[in-house]
């Protein structure tokens, strides 16, 4: 007879476990859909003036040093 209680105290302790895990992650699936998240190609919508720097002229033309062909 203590062994079926016991049993059943355990079976219900998992199902309660689990029925709160269920509803966390159900939660925390709703925080996630409501926020709307950036661009999803932020890189190519800059806005003006905000490009990527380019480098200076003396190193842009700059040639290899070396003996290799």
């Amino acid at each position: 007879m203590e062994t079926a209680i016991t049993l059943l105290a355990a079976g219900l302790l998992i199902a309660l476990g689990t029925r709160l895990i269920h509803r966390l992650n159900a939660e925390h699936d709703a925080r996630i859909a409501a926020h709307h998240f950036g661009d999803p190609y932020p890189s190519l919508s800059r806005p003006p003036g905000h490009s990527h720097p380019r480098p200076p002229e003396r190193i842009a033309h700059r040639r290899p040093a070396g003996t290799w062909p």
